[in-house]
């Protein structure tokens, strides 16, 4: 009996013990995230009314100036891309690309230290991640399903409706509060399967996929030295990549699993693999380390993959530093090229109404307009007249399309776009490019409070002249 009694207090001391041991195992092997939160220097308050004021304006000018004119002119139709209000006042989007079980989903556990915790992400050797999954700031921890996010307006989510319920039901979203999450969403992605055809995932991989590189601040493509070849699925990527090469930072993880020897040829196999796919004069800044919370293996170059991740944790640092000009600069750069879809369509139908006749067959003669428009010098004459580059002009072959969806009758010129309250459509996106964004943009670097007014104040340039409106 004595010795039944003394077994049972033993057991738990024994196990109790044997807990505290793998504790400080456990802490022994995590590595060092101080310098985490020292890079992106997550314990400096921010200045919140500031930015919410700048946002304000920013949708302001968007929806007065910008957004008028895209619906008189159906902009929406020929580039796809929508700007809700969820867009314009959303975080800077990192978004995570590459092959299947390169560390993607490790690399987000350990940015966000979320690793041993109920709510890490799930990681393994094999493919682990289906769904896109958005990781989010929010209040309390809650997982919020795809069909709600995309019915939710306040969000940037809603457009994704277009790519229907089968792709809804692999879109997850995850709201926690931290820190780096008030400043930053990361989009986990499904891993690359070059030997799975897109058809059987059941929705448009790649066109969700461009969805997310259009909008993303900053785009992780991740490899590990066992996944360094480039199948079809990879190569199609990198296509929707192009145009994009400033924001892509290409990572080779999982480093510290080789000996400095064969990590030099792992590097130039990986050069040797992408060189094909990126068509750029200068190579793309390579990171190689290792990122999760564990601590690098022994006899590998430590202080080497340690450097290397501060230095990205630096780029990481400097689009949330930089996210409010970036957001004002990517609605000017919108502003621009909808006021030179402007300027074609009205082109168009101001060459349209010289060339009809009252014999003449409206189809017959647009179509030729439509067909060949250098015959009738559509784009040469907007160069002439306006400002506009030549490398900012749109494809030709994508107005064919446009115009066979609507027609150019449906169009008013841009002279008749005019109003005694409004004004003209076109003094107001012109003012917008010119005076009014600009003039946020330099309120902000200069400290001051940002108000539509500050152009006014300082002088941001004379208001522009309407080309098109009669005298």
């Amino acid at each position: 009996m004595k010795v039944l009694v003394s077994l049972c207090f033993f057991v738990p001391l024994m196990v109790l013990a044997t807990a505290e041991e793998e504790e400080e195992v456990l802490e022994s092997i995590l590595r060092d995230r101080s310098h985490i939160e020292e890079t992106l220097r997550l314990a400096a308050d921010e200045k919140a009314g500031d930015y919410a004021a700048a946002l304000q304006g920013l949708r302001k000018i968007y929806h007065n100036s910008i957004r008028p004119m895209e619906q008189a002119y159906k902009y929406n139709e020929l580039r796809q891309h929508e700007i809700s209000d969820g867009e314009i006042t959303s975080k800077p989007m990192v978004l995570f690309l590459g092959p299947w079980s390169v560390g993607k989903s490790s690399m987000i556990n350990y940015l966000l230290g979320l690793q041993d915790t109920p709510y890490q992400l799930y990681t393994g050797a094999e493919p682990t991640t289906s769904e896109f999954t958005v990781i989010m700031h929010g209040e309390k921890i809650r997982t919020v399903e795809g069909i709600v996010m995309a019915a939710d307006s306040s969000r940037s989510f809603s457009p994704l409706e277009k790519f229907g319920q089968n792709f809804l039901e692999k879109l997850v979203g995850i709201e926690m509060p931290h820190k780096l999450l008030e400043r930053v969403t990361f989009v986990d992605t499904p891993g690359i399967i070059e030997n799975r055809k897109q058809q059987e995932r059941g929705y448009p991989f790649n066109d969700v996929c461009q969805w997310f590189i259009d909008r993303a601040d900053l785009i992780f493509v991740v490899f590990d030295p066992t996944k360094l070849d480039v199948g079809l699925e990879l190569e199609m990527l990198f296509r929707q990549l192009k145009g994009r090469e400033s924001q892509i930072r290409i990572i080779l993880n999982k480093a510290d699993n080789l000996v400095t020897q064969d990590l030099m040829r792992v590097y130039g196999a990986l050069f040797w693999s992408l060189a094909p796919l990126i068509n750029v004069t200068e190579p793309p800044r390579v990171y190689v380390s290792s990122f999760w919370p564990y601590d690098y293996a022994p006899d590998t170059s430590r202080e080497l993959f340690k450097r290397e991740e501060i230095s990205l944790l630096e780029d990481l640092n400097q689009v949330i530093e930089n996210r409010l000009e970036n957001k004002i600069a990517f609605i000017r750069q919108h502003g621009i090229r909808v006021r030179i879809h402007a300027l074609l369509v009205d082109r168009y139908v101001q060459t349209f109404k010289e060339k009809m006749s009252f014999f003449s067959d409206p189809e017959l003669v647009f179509k030729e307009i439509v067909d060949d428009p250098d015959k009738f010098y559509i784009f040469k004459s907007i160069l002439a007249k306006t400002n506009v580059s030549k490398f900012d002009l749109p494809n030709r072959d994508a107005y064919r399309d446009f115009f066979g969806i609507n027609p150019v009758s449906s169009f008013k010129s841009l002279s008749a776009q005019c109003s005694y309250i409004g004004g003209c459509l076109l003094e107001k996106i012109e003012k917008a490019i010119t005076h009014d964004l600009p003039g946020l943009l330099s309120s902000i670097s200069s400290g001051k409070n940002p108000t539509l007014s500050s152009c006014e104040a300082t002088g941001c340039g004379e208001k522009p002249k309407n080309r098109y409106r009669r005298n």
